[in-house]
């Protein structure tokens, strides 16, 4: 599967164009259960005839103009309902205007084909959602499986060639999730790099955008859109480039696929520290024995939901979750909010500018079947799904997550590149350095 550099650059040579790249993207959504919530063909229609005028007359918009992308449906397209995954917002009122960062890629030509599924409120690591359906991992060829969540409709588009770059959000994992049970590149910024503005929010310190690609390069390309930049963009050489490795306790396919990635790093000279990092084990600590910040800001977001009717609609698993917060003290807060704080500051001292390496998540894609049956199942594996992508998000990290191998099933395994908050376009250069010495 192209990605979307490779589609642009068809437009231009006149190998394909982008009505045609639509219609087909279209077959494929619509053969695709549950992945997406809703499809925008009338718009996407007239886009993509724009955009295919354009490439004739030799004037694109953007590098990426008339590719088309998916957006998680918490983002606001314009005519369209952002359902959010919940059953009660099925009939709220369409967005009457784009989200910003919505309408900065539509003025760059992007096709805005439709909005994907999700976790109910994206509140869940696993991508499941009794209200839309959940899609179905696509290399889950022995048994149905987890596509990851809560971005679990976009990780799915990618992976399973509809679009080559769909839009997620990530608060505890979101977006690092899906991208690495998928097989796909995943891109979470810090949380200030986009506007969120005209995106339904979870936790509003935590909360950040990012896409999901099929290349570091289409992820480096949409943030030059975004920040309207053109540039062009080249793997440099790792000889020199400080990682540190923080091992963790995960299936034997993810460690082995991991220590062979870094093996293949460090013949290409790049310089690795195998060590523990200081600061993600105590941002590991810390929720494992204070709990989740975000937990407080969904309850505080979500309390008058769960005070009136509406609540009888929701997964009884998110409302659940929801509702655990309701006790928990304000001292259990204020420790989390400084502790949050004092180690992000530390970070930067632990790392010293090196990149940080870690398992994405811990286990392959779990099926699907059991998890829907037992609700302790469903906890436990959410909380270990969601456990390695916690403390980067707790620190406000950027990640990449790459595709570090198979195990012997074909399921997916992720490595994940992360860096200290707002060292985004650093840590997106050495993900693509990193990319092309695993793609070898």
């Amino acid at each position: 599967m192209s990605d979307a550099t490779s589609m642009a650059e068809d437009f231009a040579s006149g190998r394909n164009d982008p009505v045609q790249a639509l219609e087909q993207a279209l077959e494929k959504a619509a053969h695709s259960p549950s992945v997406f919530i809703s499809l925008s063909a009338e718009r996407a229609r007239r886009e993509a005839e724009a955009a295919a005028a354009r490439w004739r007359a030799g004037q694109p918009l953007s590098r990426l103009d008339g590719v088309p992308l998916a957006w998680k449906d918490l983002f606001d397209v314009a005519g369209s309902v952002t359902t959010a995954g919940a059953a009660y917002r099925r009939h709220a009122p369409a967005a009457l205007l784009d989200a910003p960062m919505v309408g900065l890629l539509c003025r760059a030509g992007m096709v805005s084909l439709g909005k994907t599924n999700l976790s109910e409120l994206a509140y869940s690591g696993l991508g499941l959602n009794p209200h839309f359906g959940t899609p179905h991992n696509p290399h889950g060829l022995d048994q149905a499986r987890i596509p990851g969540g809560s971005s679990s409709g976009s990780g799915v588009a990618v992976a399973a060639g509809i679009v080559p770059i769909a839009m997620g959000t990530d608060t505890a994992g979101s977006i690092r999730i899906p991208a690495a049970l998928n097989g796909v590149v995943g891109y979470r910024s810090s949380s200030r790099r986009y506007s969120r503005d005209g995106v339904f929010p979870l936790a509003h310190t935590l909360d950040s955008l990012g896409p999901l690609t099929r290349s570091v390069r289409d992820a480096l390309t949409l943030d030059d859109i975004l920040h309207g930049r053109t540039q062009q963009h080249d793997a440099r050489s790792l000889k020199g480039q400080r990682f540190v490795l923080a091992q963790q306790d995960v299936e034997p396919a993810v460690g082995n696929n991991l220590l062979r990635a870094v093996e293949q790093l460090k013949a290409r000279g790049a310089l690795i520290e195998e060590r523990e990092c200081p600061t993600f084990q105590a941002a590991l600590n810390l929720i494992k024995h204070y709990g989740w910040l975000g937990a407080f800001e969904a309850f505080a977001l979500h309390q008058a939901l769960l005070d009136s009717p509406d609540a009888e609609q929701l997964d009884p698993r998110v409302r659940r979750r929801l509702e655990a917060a309701r006790a928990l003290p304000a001292s259990q807060l204020i420790h989390l909010t400084d502790a949050r704080r004092q180690l992000q500051q530390q970070l930067l001292d632990d790392l010293d500018g090196a990149i940080l390496i870690t398992p994405t998540v811990a286990h392959v894609a779990p099926p699907l079947a059991a998890l829907e049956a037992d609700e302790a199942l469903f906890v436990d594996t959410n909380l270990a799904t969601l456990r390695l992508t916690m403390p980067g998000s707790l620190l406000d990290m950027p990640g990449v997550n790459l595709p570090s191998g198979r195990d012997a099933r074909g399921l997916p395994t992720g490595l994940l590149l992360s860096a200290p908050s707002g060292e985004d376009a650093r840590l997106l250069r050495a993900a693509l350095s990193v990319e092309c010495v695993l793609n070898v």
